[in-house]
């Protein structure tokens, strides 16, 4: 059993980290140097996030556009269409024509590899947090305890990819693709499992602000990537087969090379990851964030998902749905500077909450908003000046272009709102309150946003542009439900609950080994 000696140690640290806090800003011009230096900081850390996201983002968009040049390709690339929720931003014609349930399930398989980068974000507050407080230890415990949880939750996933055919029968698809898009996913298993493997070291890596070798990495396996899936796919013949395996060895590539850093680094030296009895025993509290975490990301991605399904069953579902899925891309491509930025703040967060400087936190939260507001109206802006020509990135059709350049206001508006939500959803995750992000998404976008858009889209006759002004409703909902939120947040309260937290794991820790 732990005894009184082994812990005081701990709240000694925990008193005396709080004595620091009270005391390090003593002026204005002391709190605005510190602003500054955090804003300077979060953007540094902000930049090389985002060339990470991009990179094995284009992972996956480089092997579709290699199957897309298949000679004969349409079965193929419906396959591939059809497993890949990538798919949808590279703006293939193909694209548009693809059936109602097809969508359906590449809204399936997307919802998989979100929710494991989602549960991986469980570890930006675990790990965060531990780092802050300088329990080193325990990084490498709950970075080996997400490895193989999410390994564990591939199992499952796997099993449902070698049947799909027979789920997608179920829903009336052609049986050729049916069959396709199953040899495509039991191909695309590998993948799946590196997938797994990859999110949680980028996370061990990213709470410990190391971003030079993500992004090496990330950039060097990219580079990789380009011939070997042209290899695979042509030279040796192997199709949409050879993309899928390029994905799998590509990711694999990243796993194996920043498995490498930190495992030989001595920057890792103090957070190792050892596999070890420990690691089980954390698997409990690392589900406690983890759940929600990925449920709180897939209820807001699930939402527009769900649109772009229904936009099918719209009068001339050609145009409506092809509108709806261009805004939808350039959405989420714009979206990956606020998740850099978010990943960022939920990183120094996590840091000061665990370290015992709330002040510090509350200062982040600000400089969050700021990049916030100034991520929105530049890209904002330059979206609406562009608003007559965006959309012959995805189509040549007139009608389609006009249509897209009617929903780029609203779509301005949405850049704005999901400017705020995916950096206050970063600082959530660096927080611990995955929970109170599960029940504000599931409001924001089923109780609010989707009644609004089926609404406006069906009984009002507004098509597309009222499923947009759904997906606007719920998104400034949360924007503004997550705004107050921070703003009413006691970080002095929140971290004097991490510190209650890292002594209460100390004394089970003990208690296990005693």
């Amino acid at each position: 059993m732990a005894t009184q000696e082994e812990v005081l140690p701990l709240l000694a640290k925990c008193e005396e980290e709080e004595h620091v806090s009270s005391s390090s800003i003593s002026s204005d011009d002391d709190e605005s140097s510190r602003f500054w230096e955090e804003m300077k900081r979060v953007s540094f850390m902000a930049a090389p996030m985002v060339a990470i996201t991009v990179c094995q983002y284009v992972v996956e968009v480089v092997s579709m556009m290699m199957v897309g040049h298949i000679n004969g390709n349409k079965l193929s690339f419906s396959a591939v269409a059809i497993a890949t929720s990538f798919a949808e931003a590279t703006g293939f014609a193909l694209l548009v024509i693809i059936s109602l349930f097809s969508h359906f399930f590449t809204c399936i398989f997307g919802f998989w590899n979100l929710f494991q980068q989602a549960m991986a974000g469980a570890l930006e507050t675990l790990c965060g947090q531990n780092y802050g407080a300088e329990e080193y230890s325990k990084l490498g415990n709950y970075t080996c305890c997400a490895i193989i949880t999410l390994m564990l939750v591939c199992v499952p996933i796997s099993v449902v990819w070698i049947f799909i055919d027979r789920i997608l029968l179920l829903f009336g698809q052609d049986p050729l693709i049916c069959e396709a898009a199953r040899i495509y996913c039991i191909y695309l298993i590998p993948a799946l499992f590196g997938y797994a493997v990859l999110q949680s070291l980028v996370r061990y890596l990213q709470t410990q602000s190391m971003m030079f070798p993500m992004v090496l990495c990330s950039s060097v396996v990219l580079c990789l990537h380009i011939p070997v899936c042209w290899i695979l796919v042509f030279k040796l013949g192997m199709g949409y087969v050879g993309a899928a395996l390029a994905i799998g060895i590509s990711y694999w590539f990243n796993v194996i090379g920043l498995g490498l850093y930190a495992y030989y680094s001595s920057a890792c030296d103090k957070t190792r990851i050892v596999l070890s009895t420990e690691a089980f025993l954390c698997i409990g509290e690392f589900l406690h964030y983890a759940v929600p975490s990925g449920l709180m990301l897939c209820f807001e991605w699930w939402s527009s998902e769900l649109l772009i399904l229904l936009s099918g069953l719209l009068p001339n579902p050609r145009i409506e749905t092809s509108v709806l899925s261009i805004c939808h891309n350039f959405s989420t491509l714009l979206y990956f500077i606020p998740y850099a930025i978010g990943a960022a703040a939920s990183t120094r967060v996590s840091n000061e909450v665990g370290a015992g400087n709330p002040k510090m936190a509350q200062n982040i939260v600000r400089v969050g908003l700021v990049l916030a507001t100034a991520n929105a109206l530049v890209f904002s802006i330059s979206l609406f000046l562009g608003r007559d020509i965006i959309g012959y990135a995805y189509s040549n059709e007139k009608e389609v272009v006009q249509y897209v350049a009617e929903i780029v206001p609203f779509l301005c508006l949405s850049v704005v709102a999901e400017s705020l939500v995916g950096i206050l959803s970063g600082i959530t995750m660096g927080g611990g309150f995955q929970r109170i992000g599960v029940y504000v998404n599931l409001g924001a976008y089923y109780v609010v946003g989707a009644p609004i858009a089926l609404l406006l889209g069906f009984s009002l006759h507004f098509g597309a542009k009222g499923f947009w002004l759904g997906i606007l409703s719920g998104s400034i909902l949360q924007a503004i439900v997550f705004t107050i939120g921070m703003a009413l947040t006691d970080w002095n309260k929140e971290a004097i609950k991490a510190k209650e937290r890292l002594v209460k794991e100390s004394i089970k820790a003990h208690n296990e080994f005693a």
